[in-house]
């Protein structure tokens, strides 16, 4: 996170209405490179320099957080969010509606994408096993983080191929193989055997110590609670039990809290004519804000930098090209992502989550002006952002769509954002405890307490009662714009149901296909992959 203090000047911004059609061709893989060196500290590489710096610096490589790989995949699939075709803008073959409708194919350049990346990380940190150099904290982090990309590679696409050093060519692996070799890693990791309530963790190579961007004994269990919630999708076993467990070690050993009342940071998006906005973004804004490193409820998270760690590009990504005003960002946003009408209304109007994860209506420029769109295409031309979306294809309104503002942003920003990239946080740990509990004893009611807990910090009241469709809209609400949706959804069967503008899909959808450039890039070998069932 840049904690570089700057002298904001003010300029005179020149707004264009040149539209931003198929921006994906120019931007799908267009992140800030990371050149790192061992032993020195570079822009962007997360705290003091390690080792392992050029392995971490992946997870921004990786496409976690910008448009056209990993984050797209998870986001526009599910139902949350959509790019409709705006006219010509956002169109690009159609193959933002087909991960909409899941109509996807093995030729989807998305999917090749969030392929490349895992595998580029993946072969970086066999690089550095290899290199012999590595103390033992050190080869314990490089194996959690490769199997957390081995975790991301597996819960997309299935059965995929698992190598442990430079340039090895290896059999594709079954699902369940995948599975085991990720529990191994971390298991190894760990020191331990098996997760179980009472297990001793305080000698764990991996330390405990408070650094978000490096891996730690609660980092190790977060990633491993995740593959035990989700294990009855992978390989046909529930291992509820394991993931209560691992969950319950981190909430009741961990440094972590909820950030509530009184956990603020300065507003760096505060607009100086508008009085409405406050001075602090405090509780659950505050743990996605520009200035969030160092929040008491992160565990592991990326980090991303506007000046030497880029690739987070939500302001690019959300924003309507006139609401640059708002912000006076350095570049025209590109007009593409929006929250589907039904999930924005799920929140209750009093939920602090709603307005800190939702931009809608009349929008204000720095001094307090309205926003005007001079190229409008409704009878108004000021700038209103509306949760009701006229159509996914083909004359999408421009303005349409609640627009995300969860990874909120600050005046005079860069496309390349600062907020840290959260990959786990004490919320979502507490809400995995709730549900692998619940499940372990078939009554929701079970994930009461940790449900209640999560609704108190958003200032809404506690439930009486739950059942599975209401935990999945709990958690949804909670975790909104964190990538968890479609892994969520398919969890609980629902990811091939009906929603807006997107019809009933087949269950072998729930496992993208194997990218056609990777299957015909491997034909010449001694291992060649093949496709998925269904493609």
């Amino acid at each position: 996170m840049n904690k570089l203090s700057k002298l904001l000047i003010a300029s005179l911004v020149v707004f264009s209405t040149q539209s931003c059609t198929d921006l994906e061709e120019n931007l799908v893989g267009d992140i800030t490179e990371d050149i790192s060196v061992e032993g020195i500290a570079l822009p962007g590489s997360g705290g003091e320099a390690t080792p392992l710096t050029a392995a971490y610096a992946e997870l921004r490589n990786a496409g976690s957080a910008n448009h056209g790989s990993y984050y797209s995949n998870q986001e526009i699939t599910s139902d949350e969010m959509c790019i409709a075709a705006k006219g010509g803008d956002w169109f690009d073959g159609g193959i933002l509606i087909e991960l909409h409708q899941h109509t996807y194919s093995p030729t989807h350049a998305f999917l090749n994408n969030a392929w490349n990346g895992a595998y580029g990380a993946i072969n970086t940190v066999n690089e550095l096993l290899a290199g012999g150099t590595l103390d033992d904290a050190s080869i314990a982090q490089a194996r959690v983080l490769r199997a957390y990309f081995y975790f991301r590679l597996m819960d997309d696409f299935g059965r995929i191929k698992i190598p442990t050093t430079p340039g090895a060519d290896v059999p594709q692996s079954t699902r369940a193989e995948a599975f085991d070799f990720i529990e191994s890693e971390i298991l190894d990791a760990l020191g331990v055997t098996e997760i179980t309530p009472g297990m001793d963790l305080a000698e764990s190579v991996l330390g405990r110590g408070t650094d978000a961007y490096q891996i730690n004994t609660f980092g190790a269990l977060g990633i491993i609670a995740k593959l035990y919630l989700n294990a009855e999708v992978y390989i046909g076993e529930a291992h509820y039990a394991e993931a209560a467990a691992a969950a319950s070690y981190i909430i009741d050993n961990g440094p972590y809290t909820l950030c509530g009342d009184g956990c603020t940071v300065s507003n760096l998006g505060k607009r100086t004519g508008v009085a409405s906005d406050p001075d602090q973004l405090e509780g659950y804004a505050a743990v996605f804000a520009p200035n969030n490193d160092g929040n008491p409820e992160h565990i592991f998270t990326v980090n991303y930098d506007e000046a030497g760690g880029g690739g987070m590009n939500f302001s690019q990504m959300n924003l309507h090209y006139a609401s640059q005003f708002t912000w006076n960002l350095d570049a025209q946003p590109w007009n593409g992502y929006a929250t589907l009408e039904e999930f924005y209304n799920s929140y209750a109007d009093a939920d602090a989550r709603k307005a800190a994860n939702f931009i809608v209506g009349d929008q204000l420029d720095f001094g307090g002006n309205t926003v005007l769109d001079f190229a409008s295409d409704d009878e108004n031309i000021v700038l209103s952002y509306t949760p009701g979306i006229n159509e996914l294809q083909p004359n999408s309104q421009r303005e349409a769509g609640a627009r995300a503002g969860k990874y909120s942003f600050q005046q005079f920003g860069r496309p390349d954002m600062n907020n840290d990239w959260v990959i786990l946080r004490l919320g979502d740990i507490i809400l995995m405890r709730g549900e692998a509990m619940a499940r372990m004893s078939g009554d929701w009611n079970a994930a009461l307490p940790d449900v209640n807990t999560i609704r108190a910090r958003a200032n809404v009241p506690d439930l009486a009662s739950i059942d599975a469709e209401g935990f999945l809209a709990e958690r949804g609400r909670e975790m909104f714009q964190e990538a968890a949706r479609r892994r969520d959804l398919i969890r609980f069967g629902a990811y091939g149901g009906t929603w807006w503008e997107k019809p009933a899909s087949d269950d072998f959808r729930t496992i993208f296909p194997i990218p056609f450039d990777q299957i015909q890039a491997s034909a010449a070998g001694d291992n060649p992959l093949t496709q998925n069932p269904g493609y």
